[in-house]
């Protein structure tokens, strides 16, 4: 599953280099870029499928870097850090990480999660759920990866669109924590609580009347979440 564009940001040559050639099997182009202002220029400019950001880059943080881009563009954005704390994955996955390699990685592992973000952006239909769900005022077309909310267009991550499709695979019934983490991540890396719970959030945001009292994505305490259809 080759990748067609992914973009490299890192200061440091010796990192690009080892990300270049880890995935020259795996993209199409790789397009490299050493600070965050050039970063922003080169994703509006080339669009890639595939970011993958350094935090510590010379002029703009790489957090501000995942913001600014995430703001416009769907593209998986998989970020790279020397830091590991919770407080510091949870900021970078609400600024719109799609995932994170905590330094020093593996290029085997660096290969792993892009190729796992190159199925989630990929993910098809739902098999035997082609037709579109209306529910609580949201339309969600598995089909066409499409989902309105009161009629507006409603624009997802691909780890979002992920999370969504096994929720609505699973209408109705609960979907245990380990069951969505191994869907959508997969099993040999993670904070399962963690990333769920960062974006369960921002799905309800986008799709609620009220995230704070969600109607659409219900939690199970203790168990996991349940994707509620209009009785």
């Amino acid at each position: 599953m080759i990748i067609h564009i992914v973009l490299v940001v890192d200061d440091e040559p010796k990192i690009r280099a080892i990300v270049r050639t880890a995935l020259e099997h795996e993209a199409e182009r790789i397009l490299e870029a050493t600070t965050g202002r050039d970063a922003i220029a080169v994703a509006e400019r080339e669009r890639p499928d595939l970011i993958i950001l350094d935090l510590g880059l010379p002029d703009i943080e790489g957090v501000e870097v995942c913001r600014s881009i995430r703001a416009w563009s769907s593209a998986s954005i998989l970020v790279l850090s020397a830091r590991a704390s919770e407080e510091e994955k949870a900021t970078l996955l609400d600024a719109g990480a799609d995932d994170y390699i905590t330094k020093p990685f593996s290029t085997l592992e660096l290969q792993a999660r892009v190729r796992a973000q190159a199925r989630r952006a990929r993910m098809t239909a739902i098999p035997g759920s082609d037709a579109p769900v209306a529910t609580h005022d949201v339309i969600i077309d598995t089909a066409r990866r499409e989902v309105t909310r009161l009629g507006e267009p409603i624009r997802l991550t691909p780890t979002e669109w992920a999370l969504l499709r096994v929720l609505v695979a699973n209408a109705g019934r609960t979907v245990t924590h380990a069951q969505l983490f191994r869907a959508v991540w997969g099993e040999s890396y993670g904070d399962t609580q963690l990333y769920l719970r960062v974006y369960v959030a921002h799905l309800r945001r986008k799709l609620e009347a009220d995230s704070y009292q969600p109607k659409l994505i219900v939690t199970e305490p203790g168990v996991g979440y349940r994707f509620v259809l209009d009785p």
